[in-house]
C-alpha cells in the first residue's frame, strides 16, 4: 500500500487494490485534492481512520444524454413544487449530507475536515452545491466538484422530504454543460436515474 507524504502526488491508478484503493494519508488541501479529481481518484474514509484515496474499476457515471426520468418524475418537474438553485448555500448542503440518516450507516464519513476541505473548494471556485427549496426551506441538495473538461464528481445528495434529491439532480444535469457526470459507486437511486458501469481506463479518458 502507498502512503502519501507531503509531497502532492499519487501513484498510478493501475497500481490501486482490487477495491480500488490508491493510497493512504496525505492531506485534503485544495493542490492534493484538484489532482486527485483530474486524476481519477476521490477521498473516502471514516472519522479517526487516515485519509483513504479511491479509483475504483469499475466507474459508476452517467452519460447526461442517457438520463432517465420517469413519468411520475415528470409530472413533479412539472408541478414546479420545488426551486432549484446553484450554489446559493453550500454550507448548508454539506452540513445536511453529512448529518442526513442513511439506511444501512452508522455516522458519517463526510468529517469535520471533509466539510472544512470542500468548503474551501468551493470558495476557490471549484466545487459546486445545488439546493432544492420548498416554501422557502432548504430540503434537498447535493454537491461535487467540477473537475474540469466536462467532467463533474457528485459527493453527496441528501433529501428531507420525497423526491427533493431527485429534483435536484435531474434539473442540474438538464440545465449543463457536462458530457459526464462521475458518481463513483454504484447506488440503486442512481441506477435509476441511468447511470452504469464504464471501465476505469474509459473513465480516465474523459479527464484528458
Amino acid at each position: 500500500m502507498h502512503f502519501l507524504n507531503t509531497d502532492i502526488v499519487f501513484p498510478d491508478v493501475s497500481l490501486a487494490s482490487k477495491e480500488g484503493i490508491v493510497a493512504l494519508g496525505g492531506d485534503l488541501s485544495p493542490q492534493r485534492l484538484l489532482l486527485a479529481y483530474q486524476s481519477g481518484i476521490f477521498p473516502w474514509f471514516e472519522q479517526d481512520e487516515p485519509i483513504v484515496w479511491w479509483s475504483p474499476d469499475p466507474r459508476f457515471v452517467l452519460f447526461p444524454e442517457k438520463l432517465k426520468v420517469s413519468k411520475s418524475m415528470k409530472q413533479v418537474l412539472r408541478h414546479r413544487d420545488f426551486e432549484v438553485t446553484i450554489n446559493k448555500d453550500f454550507e448548508a448542503v454539506i452540513a445536511n449530507c453529512s448529518s442526513i440518516n442513511r439506511d444501512g450507516e452508522h455516522g458519517t464519513w463526510i468529517t469535520q475536515s471533509m466539510k472544512e476541505a470542500y468548503t474551501l473548494l468551493f470558495k476557490l471556485g471549484y466545487a459546486i452545491s445545488v439546493e432544492v427549496w420548498q416554501d422557502k426551506e432548504l430540503v434537498g441538495g447535493l454537491y461535487g466538484v467540477d473537475v474540469n473538461n466536462g467532467v463533474f464528481s457528485g459527493e453527496s445528495m441528501f433529501s428531507k422530504v420525497s423526491n427533493a434529491s431527485k429534483v435536484g439532480f435531474i434539473t442540474f444535469i438538464q440545465n449543463s454543460d457536462y458530457k459526464l457526470i462521475d458518481c463513483q459507486v454504484f447506488t440503486k437511486h442512481l441506477a435509476s436515474l441511468g447511470a452504469e458501469d464504464i471501465t476505469r481506463s474509459e473513465f480516465l479518458t474523459y479527464l484528458g
